[in-house]
């Protein structure tokens, strides 16, 4: 078998898919994007692509080595999504020619359902009450908000006040059996992390999500860390095991690598096999379309130390077009806050090109907000 053909598609709301097609009939699909860099890790795409035509796609990991250590420059976000997108597809090529879904290949299942977790009160969360009882009536067990919009480098009392009331009224309406997580995305100083986190004790979070921003990460994260018993989670914005060891190192909980950012199925595996040394958990991030949130879930069924899966439904941007694309989205139909283990070949789903091919005619341009504090100055979305 020879891979024939590399193709990608600009997909609303702001995804992109690739297709592999191969001389056998059969293809794989996956899903590289930075979310707001969608053409330029197009561009990315095609220019690994010629590394790939004409080769065997069942070498998934001489072809992941290939295209990672290929170039003398390698790694960042753009060419570890690129190469994310090339391992989802090639994995779910593998399945449909073994007949088997990719979890099966990567050992079997070590469970019989995944649990899934859903957001609420989008970037400057509001009407978290209402918001998280809803959830509670879909049937999810758990839920995660941001701590607040845009937040100086230290917080007025006020401020943090309004934050860590908007995680008692998710706490309340969720009640002690459920669930919160809540992610800091970064917009937060070392300093006030720290006090943040102590503060939001008693309302005994799943985890804090980026605490700090992973440049900042080291010293400041392990303070976080220490500063209270808040489990610590990490790893959106980390794009290999390499970089995980330092904030394994600092004492995180969870981990969080991307299956569209941190070097696809293969690379989130070792990732999970790396924090399990650690103690550490894994909750791939996925804020993502199906084909991304397909490929995670692959992992989470095989993955001892898997403790929950973020997906894309209901989220804001995405104008419930979170499982579009697909030919029978019924195969992300959570059933009491949990997703089934998929049976079918490959990724498990099957996608609707013709849909596909119509969407990359318009395209899109998302680009992630900008924001500024009161005074001018920018702030951390």
């Amino acid at each position: 078998m020879k891979i024939t053909a590399i193709e990608t598609f600009l997909v609303a709301p702001r995804w992109l898919f690739l297709k592999v097609s191969t001389d056998e009939g059969i293809s794989g699909w996956g899903e590289p994007v930075v979310e707001g860099r969608a053409e330029t890790v197009r561009a990315a795409v095609h220019e690994l692509s010629e590394l790939l035509i004409g080769q065997d796609p069942l070498r998934i990991e001489d072809h992941w080595q290939v295209l990672r250590r290929g170039g003398f420059y390698r790694g960042g976000p753009v060419l570890s999504s690129a190469l994310a997108g090339f391992d989802h597809a090639l994995w779910d090529i593998a399945g449909k020619v073994r007949n088997a879904p990719v979890h099966e290949l990567l050992g079997g299942p070590v469970r019989d359902r995944v649990r899934v977790y859903s957001w609420v009160g989008g970037d400057r969360p509001a009407g978290i009450r209402e918001a998280v009882a809803a959830q509670v009536e879909a049937g999810f067990t758990a839920v995660k908000m941001n701590v607040a919009g845009p937040l100086a480098a230290i917080a007025s009392p006020a401020e943090a006040d309004a934050a860590v009331a908007r995680a008692w009224e998710a706490r309340e309406a969720l009640g002690p059996h459920r669930d919160l997580a809540i992610d800091f995305h970064g917009r937060v100083s070392p300093a006030m992390a720290r006090r943040l986190v102590r503060m939001l004790e008693d309302v005994q979070p799943m985890f804090v999500e980026e605490p700090v921003l992973p440049e900042t990460q080291g010293d400041a994260l392990r303070a976080v860390v220490e500063a209270s018993t808040v489990p610590i989670a990490v790893g959106e914005r980390l794009y290999s095991r390499w970089e995980f060891k330092p904030v394994l190192d600092a004492g995180v909980a969870v981990v969080q690598p991307d299956p569209s950012h941190a070097g696809g199925i293969s690379e989130l595996r070792r990732i999970g096999a790396l924090a399990e040394m650690y103690g550490a958990s894994l909750a791939p991030h996925c804020p993502l379309g199906p084909i991304s949130l397909a490929a995670s879930l692959q992992v989470a069924f095989a993955t001892p130390n898997f403790l929950i899966q973020e997906q894309s439904a209901g989220m804001h941007y995405h104008d419930g077009r979170e499982h579009g694309y697909l030919v029978d989205p019924s195969v992300f139909a959570f059933q009491d806050g949990y997703a089934a283990r998929p049976l079918k070949p490959g990724l498990g789903i099957e996608v609707d090109e013709a849909a596909v091919r119509r969407a990359d005619e318009i395209g899109h341009a998302w680009r992630s907000p900008v924001w500024r504090h009161d005074d001018g100055s920018f702030a951390e979305w």
